[in-house]
């Protein structure tokens, strides 16, 4: 299920700030961060993100 529009949009990474792109619609769902040094992929649980650095997954 697919986030709100609003809340993506003030939904930001935690680690460096770049906006989140919306993969919750994937098998997977999770939120991936756009920053080109970052790439942190959050998942979303029960439909809420959860924006922590210690769970995120480092890009493959």
């Amino acid at each position: 299920m697919p986030l709100e529009a609003g809340l993506l949009e003030i939904l930001a990474c935690p680690a460096c700030h770049a906006p989140l792109t919306d993969r919750t619609a994937d098998e997977n769902p999770e939120l991936v961060c756009t920053g080109a040094d970052c790439g942190l992929a959050y998942p979303v649980r029960d439909g809420i993100p959860v924006l922590l650095v210690d769970e995120a997954r480092r890009p493959a």
